[in-house]
């Protein structure tokens, strides 16, 4: 059983040559605005972590590194995962020097688990996330893995995959329901409810936000630890310092 925590909140910004993108299940991708006003943006609005996923797996560019995250966190205080083709532990490593906390893996973490073994002993494994992007077989009731930015399905079951990336030394894991991304529908609960019988380290939830009371249903599965929020932030549907003074009224344990 982990022991209690800070409930956390989490902006997630897609990004694609520099700018915040959005869609829903992962299609129809468009343009919100600069990553770097809306990363400052919510880092003032006091939002505890900021987690940039590159959707197109550019981001590690000379180019970028120097003149974007550098840049970004520089001016941001609060721990930033960084994820999107990484593929090598010197890739991770760069990221880390450019002044990310942490960074977050996927597509090359399945078709290499003992990546995530080698990233976890090289660089810690509290700087190791497993980023698990999950969609529904409604055949048989069970989520599989999906992979390059929710498009392509690897037939793994979830909970399988979950076992072996803890094994390996991930340190977090953050979970994307493909089907209710980009929704505004709620989160998929009866996943992360599948989930929290596995999961033994920090587990996020994301994909499905649209109202608080989507977040306060999520937040009664004692092994969920935090929540990603993109599009309800992006177009101010919902306000950082909102959801906060609603749970400071609830009495969860958040940082303030």
């Amino acid at each position: 059983m982990k022991k209690e925590k800070n409930f956390r909140f989490i902006a997630r910004l897609d990004i694609k040559d520099q700018h915040v993108i959005k869609s829903i299940n992962f299609e129809g991708l468009r343009k919100v605005g600069f990553a770097r006003d809306y990363a400052l943006k919510y880092y003032n609005e006091n939002i505890d972590e900021i987690f940039y996923i590159d959707a197109v797996s550019s981001l590690f560019s000379k180019k970028f590194v120097r003149n974007f995250l550098q840049m970004a966190c520089e001016k941001i205080r609060v721990p930033v995962t960084v994820g999107g083709g990484i593929k090598t532990v010197d890739q991770a490593k760069k990221i880390l020097k450019s002044g990310a906390d942490k960074i977050a893996i996927n597509t090359a973490a399945v078709e290499n688990p003992n990546l995530l073994k080698k990233l976890s002993d090289m660089i810690g494994s509290q700087s190791v996330v497993s980023y698990i992007e999950a969609k529904k077989n409604e055949r048989n009731e069970t989520w599989e893995v999906y992979v390059n930015n929710g498009k392509e399905n690897t037939g793994i079951d979830i909970l399988r995959w979950v076992d072996i990336i803890q094994e390996k030394g991930a340190g977090e894991l953050l979970v994307t329901s493909v089907d209710r991304e980009g929704t505004e529908k709620g989160f998929e609960n009866d996943l992360y409810s599948k989930l929290s019988k596995k999961v033994d380290i920090p587990l996020i939830a994301n994909g499905g936000c649209g109202k608080i009371k989507d977040i306060l249903e999520i937040s009664k599965n004692k092994c969920v630890d935090g929540v990603a929020i993109s599009s309800v932030l992006h177009f101010d549907k919902l306000k950082i310092d909102e959801i906060k003074k609603f749970f400071k009224k609830k009495n969860f344990n958040i940082r303030h």
